[in-house]
């Protein structure tokens, strides 16, 4: 999909709300990809970037006329976004789909405390009330125990939110990336650099790197596929639409994720767990919401924006 920058609309774009929503649940479908790839973890992250990168690689030559030489900011993006796959990828090996979707979707709020920290830019009342109410609902989450045979929950949860900080690192990179080069050539260069580090990875944790059925092929390419075809959807629709709705419409993320976690793997969401999760997706809505520049002052010149949600 092309290119664009985000231009004010006097009514809602309904067709991007569609692809939209078609990107969500594409995204939606990568927990149970990654559970179903019969490789580890990190050689789960290796085939995804690496199985996306041809379709990256055209997208790039359509969009830019060439590949380029590597940016700054694509490199440390890589190390990141291979740090991100990495964890998360561990974290639905040993928690449940559901915690591990919606933990790492704490991303919004690390960006703007990293703002706060290094950037001065104080936050409101309204977003340190986000930020105690989505801490309040992660903890509730971690202290259900879900209902299926999970490795090893406490780890898996930790790992989840450490996603999120590896994710906020890498959105910060890509933001400043983004100011002088495309999307799709930084996410080739991204996967350029992510994927050998996930591959050394898995081989220094001794894990299982090809798959042993079709199945397990079947979803490694639908990994790779998702994505090219979800991020791209996404992007394209996040262009035309403005953060408060994008950020609602992709909550249907973790919503197929648990889903489909609940049919596939028997994960029930007991009421604590469902509590929990309600109340953190909400928070970090409210979190975006409170954290954007108002209109009429208009946003600081080094200010990073608006912190989208982690959409992998």
């Amino acid at each position: 999909m092309t290119e664009t920058t985000a231009e004010p609309a006097a009514r809602m774009d309904w067709r991007a709300v569609g692809v939209l929503l078609f990107g969500a649940c594409v995204i939606g479908l990568s927990p149970i990809f990654v559970r179903l790839t019969e490789a580890g973890p990190a050689a789960a992250g290796f085939w995804r970037l690496a199985l996306a990168l041809p379709l990256l690689a055209l997208l790039t030559v359509r969009n830019t006329g060439g590949i380029g030489r590597p940016p700054v900011m694509a490199l440390w993006a890589g190390l990141f976004f291979a740090l991100d796959l990495g964890f998360w990828h561990y974290a639905i090996h040993y928690t449940s789909v559901t915690n591990a979707t919606v933990l790492s979707n704490l991303t919004p709020i690390v960006v703007t405390a990293f703002a706060w920290i290094f950037l001065k830019q104080r936050p409101t009342g309204l977003f340190l009330l986000a930020v105690a109410a989505a801490t309040g609902g992660a903890w509730v989450m971690a202290f259900e125990k879900g209902s299926g045979a999970l490795v090893n929950q406490p780890l898996g949860d930790g790992l989840s939110v450490l996603t999120a900080l590896w994710y906020a690192f890498y959105f910060l990179c890509m933001a400043q990336g983004r100011k002088t080069h495309g999307a799709s050539q930084l996410m080739f260069w991204v996967s350029i650099v992510g994927a050998p580090l996930l591959l050394v990875a898995a081989l220094l944790a001794g894990e299982p790197i090809l798959p042993s059925s079709a199945l397990g092929w079947a979803a490694l390419a639908g990994l790779g596929l998702m994505h090219v075809g979800g991020q791209g959807s996404i992007a394209w629709a996040m262009g035309r639409l403005p953060t408060s709705t994008a950020s609602v419409v992709v909550l249907v993320q973790p919503v197929v994720a648990a889903s489909l976690g609940w049919v596939l793997f028997a994960e029930a969401i007991g009421p604590l767990q469902a509590t929990g999760a309600m109340v953190t997706l909400l928070a970090v809505i409210l979190a975006q919401w409170a954290s954007r520049p108002k209109a009429e002052q208009g946003p600081r010149p080094d200010a990073p924006p608006p912190p989208e949600p982690a959409l992998r």
